[in-house]
């Protein structure tokens, strides 16, 4: 009771991943292990573009926009969870869970739209590419990283704001490991018809918008690709786009299934599955992915690895 105040919940409870105390500690050594290599992997490809010449091109300056978005996306969850397997302190206050759906949501917003970006960067070296580097010059470059994160962290403002101002009267318990929008509304008792109407709404500009600008350009991609006329410069061309599609499809098939839905979810576990899938593994994945299909990438870090040996 001393965690409801009158009517209003001042602290949350995380139920996170509810196991044998004797699994805790296994859990918390494999996210732990999964959180510092994610971080480690994304400040190697922020510092391996930084310190490459070769990798100065748009493309890498937005794959480090990525990288340094992916580092706050496993930041913002994991260390909670891994607390909450150490201590058994499930406790977050109200501020602090809105403050961590917040960051969150706009992390997640803002990926939709840099992966847009990060397509329209591809089609442009595909479809005109004598023109390349004249549309993507440096500034605009900057101005299109810039806006994404704009733009995510706008439209999550509004979304948060909705639910910030919704009323919690008890009880106090979140089905989840950190606080995402679908547990927290399950706990509000007010009328919420309107704020899942915009939350639907709002979800579905900040996905789908994007995503169909994305099916819309592979499409133009895909065309001006069939035309080449030898088969080794359609498969480079392909390659060129091969990680960018593969981050795609692993991202949006499940921030699909977690967010673009009308309605309360269901507390399921299979949720929380999900969610680690997307907001923990694929932070960690996403620089293998790049770095695996990128010979540039590949002979970067190999310079660098080689120095620091001879250094």
């Amino acid at each position: 009771m001393e965690m409801i105040r009158g009517n209003n919940i001042t602290v949350f409870m995380l139920i996170g991943f509810p196991t044998h105390p004797k699994l805790q500690p296994v859990l918390f050594t494999v996210f732990l292990i999964i959180y510092i290599l994610t971080i480690a992997e994304n400040v190697i490809v922020i510092l391996t573009v930084k310190f490459n010449i070769k990798l100065h091109k748009p493309m890498y300056y937005l794959m480090c926009s990525l990288s340094f978005l992916e580092i706050w996306y496993v930041t913002v969850t994991v260390p909670n969870l891994l607390n909450n397997f150490l201590t058994q302190n499930k406790k977050i206050s109200f501020i602090g869970c809105m403050t961590q759906l917040y960051i969150f949501i706009s992390l997640a917003c803002t990926e939709c739209v840099l992966l847009a970006v990060m397509a329209f960067d591809r089609c442009v070296a595909i479809c005109l590419p004598l023109r390349y580097t004249v549309i993507m010059n440096h500034t605009f470059c900057i101005q299109l990283a810039v806006g994404s994160w704009v733009l995510g962290f706008s439209v999550a403002l509004v979304k948060a704001t909705l639910i910030f101002r919704l009323h919690f009267c008890g009880p106090n318990v979140i089905n989840h490991f950190f606080c995402d929008i679908s547990p927290v509304l399950n706990l509000a008792c007010v009328d919420m018809s309107f704020t899942e109407l915009m939350d639907f709404i709002l979800a579905m500009v900040i996905i789908m918008i994007p995503l169909i600008v994305i099916i819309f350009i592979y499409v133009c991609i895909l065309w001006t690709v069939l035309r080449i006329p030898n088969n080794v410069g359609r498969q480079k061309a392909f390659s060129t786009c091969a990680s960018h599609l593969t981050i795609v499809i692993i991202f949006y098939t499940t921030t699909l299934f977690i967010y673009a839905r009308p309605k309360k979810a269901n507390p399921f576990d299979r949720n929380k599955l999900v969610t680690i899938l997307y907001s923990v593994l694929t932070p960690l994945i996403n620089p293998i992915i790049y770095c695996l299909r990128n010979r540039e990438v590949q002979e970067a870090l190999r310079k660098s690895i080689t120095k620091g040996i001879v250094y």
